[in-house]
């Protein structure tokens, strides 16, 4: 998981997590909110109504399209549920801050709410593992042992700053560097990780060991 270093650590444990669970589909939402029921003791879960939430657990829909569009617009950090791991990527871009599989909800998805909550991006190791294929032997054998190498200290520090989807703009805020300065070191690691978006920049350098999500 990756940690947004600017929050405040105080806020981490701010009282119980505010979750507005959003889902159309009747079965998950009397499962989701039985599940956060059970926790709310132990973990600290309040289910509130959007307008009063800190974070929306989302339901993607069958199609895995279909409630994404709505991320965006929703105001707080979302966790989407998914019913198959190809719906990640999809997520990934729409702009997720966790990603679960629906057949693997379960106790600890109110960890994964309070941690979306203080700023980190939760998605399961193997759940990402999956979003692009391994390539071939004979095409990880270029790469440098751990594949560190192949990037800067800086470009370093800019692709764990794009796993926790910052823009150009807030990358260069944090780095202290100019707009111009972070577009040409996003461009960079793109082109050394190989990757034609920035999600897939992401995946690449998750699957080399260069950002623990």
């Amino acid at each position: 998981m990756t940690r947004n270093p600017n929050l405040p650590i105080g806020l981490e444990t701010a009282g119980p997590v505010r979750v507005a669970v959003m889902t159309d589909d009747p079965l998950l939402r009397t499962g989701l909110h039985s599940l956060l029921a059970r926790t709310r003791s132990e973990d600290g879960v309040s289910i509130v109504d959007l307008r009063d939430a800190e974070v929306a657990l989302l339901d993607a829909g069958v199609d895995g399209t279909r409630g994404l569009s709505r991320i965006a617009s929703l105001g707080v950090p979302v966790v989407v549920v998914i019913g198959d791991a190809g719906h990640l990527g999809a997520a990934m871009t729409a702009g997720a801050r966790g990603v679960v599989l629906r057949d693997q909800v379960g106790p600890g998805i109110a960890a994964a709410l309070a941690a979306v909550r203080s700023g980190l991006t939760v998605i399961d190791t193997a759940l990402a593992s999956t979003l692009v294929p391994p390539k071939a032997p004979a095409a990880r054998t270029t790469f440098r042992k751990g594949g560190i190498g192949d990037l800067t200290d800086r470009e370093r520090q800019v692709v764990t700053l794009l796993a926790e989807g910052l823009s150009n703009k807030l990358i260069a805020d944090r780095l202290g560097i100019s707009d111009h300065t972070a577009k040409f070191h996003v461009n960079g690691v793109m082109a050394k990780l190989a990757a034609s978006t920035r999600t897939e920049a992401v995946v690449e350098a998750v699957r080399r060991g260069l950002v623990t999500l």
